[in-house]
């Protein structure tokens, strides 16, 4: 096993890398590099030829055992700590060790120790937070970047913890949002299968012993159950190979991940949500990296990166292009014809009275809002629709079966 370090004044903190990448052959080859930084070892590697996919730092059992996994969440309160002892002047040393004391995870304790014990060593925050990309992304690294060269860090952070917090919350309702037309979806199609696959044969056992002509309904209905028995394994395997291969795909190829991203936007009423959505994260982190002092062209492509959706990505990456080129942001976003006049009209007096980054606040906390209102007007949309899909397919079927029943009595009489 190699070894980086760089010769600091400070004692170097070296960290194990475990790495996979191909080399000049074109084998896929890995093993495991020790550094200060995650770039010191994609350098060396370069340096041997060594084409990287993956690089992840070791954690020495410091997440895997002892504790859960830290969650974004998990992230976002910690931000707000940090906010809220910096703005009362305590160190940012002292700060980082106090939650890596008090949190009540062990895991998020460990994690905050070696952001303490780096920090303390000399090495910037952000550079202390960049060795850790699974936790931290590039977003909130640059921000924290931005607020070390202002010497604002206290505020700076505070603009990380309300865009975490907020960010957090949409994510938990666009969550919601999607977890309801799945549900009705996976209880209509239990609910059908068990009917099919063991009540409706018991009713065929009895049918058999009336010797008479079952009506068309129940014969359709019998039918599909009779396929269900004779194929179940074929239809359920079918679902679940489509879903291993669909999801192996999305992982693989950039190309389906950007056409689901569309399809999605597609949908009735959640394509709706989606889209709010994704201009709320658009808004919010454009503005909290413009306030931060990011420069706007960088901060595009923060908000592009965030905003969680191809078609929205690309979009902006276009405007991205157009202000480069020297036209005003409001110009060029009705130029991609996806955001709607009230966004681009508070845009443009934001940019006329040098409060683009309030009003883009404005903006992210109005969307934010529908998207709630939408959430909340989808889930009691939802619940009678799942009484009314229900109430066809169970009723169906027992209509099916009772309807010889019916024409038995009628025959006695």
């Amino acid at each position: 096993m190699a070894t980086l370090s760089k010769k600091r004044n400070v004692p170097a903190k070296v960290h194990t890398f475990r790495w996979k990448g191909v080399n000049r052959k074109g084998k896929e080859i890995s093993g495991e590099l020790q550094a200060e930084h995650v770039n010191m070892v994609k350098a060396e590697l370069r340096k041997q030829g060594v084409s990287v996919s993956r690089i992840n730092k070791k954690s020495n059992g410091l997440f895997s055992r002892g504790g859960a996994s830290i969650k974004p969440m998990d992230i976002a309160v910690v931000s707000r700590q940090l906010a809220t002892m910096l703005s009362a002047g305590v160190p940012l040393v002292q700060s980082l060790q106090i939650i890596a004391r008090s949190h009540e995870k062990s895991s998020m304790r460990d994690l905050m120790g070696q952001i303490a014990s780096d920090v303390e060593t000399g090495t910037p925050m952000s550079e202390a937070l960049r060795q850790h990309p699974r936790h931290f992304d590039d977003l909130y690294c640059d921000l924290v970047e931005a607020g070390e060269q202002s010497g604002a860090l206290e505020t700076i952070y505070d603009r990380i913890a309300t865009y975490r917090e907020k960010a957090e919350a949409l994510k938990s309702k666009i969550k919601k949002a999607m977890f309801y037309p799945a549900m009705v979806i996976l209880v209509a199609i239990v609910v059908t299968s068990i009917l099919l696959l063991f009540v409706i044969p018991q009713f065929e056992d009895i049918f058999k012993s009336f010797g008479a002509e079952l009506p068309i309904f129940t014969q359709f209905v019998i039918g599909i159950s009779r396929f269900m028995q004779d194929w179940w394994y074929v239809i359920f395997g079918g679902i679940a190979l489509a879903i291993f291969l669909y999801v192996r795909a999305w992982r693989r190829y950039q190309k389906v991940r950007d056409n689901t991203d569309k399809f999605i936007l597609t949908i009735p009423v959640v394509g709706m949500i989606l889209h709010k959505a994704a201009m709320a994260r658009f808004a919010r982190t454009l503005s909290t990296t413009f306030s931060a002092g990011i420069p706007l062209v960088d901060a595009l492509v923060s908000a592009a990166g965030a905003s969680g959706n191809y078609v929205y990505r690309t979009a902006i990456l276009a405007i991205r292009n157009e202000v480069m080129a020297g036209m005003q942001i409001n110009v060029a976003m009705r130029t991609v014809d996806l955001f709607p006049d009230m966004v681009i009209q508070m845009v443009m007096i934001g940019e006329e009275s040098g409060a683009i980054d309030d009003m883009l606040s404005k903006v992210a906390t109005i969307f934010e809002q529908e998207v709630d209102d939408l959430v909340d007007g989808l889930t009691s949309l939802l619940e009678p629709i799942i009484m009314v899909v229900l109430g066809v397919l169970v009723g169906g079927m027992v209509v099916a079966m009772y309807l010889p029943i019916f024409k038995l009595g009628s025959v006695i009489h």
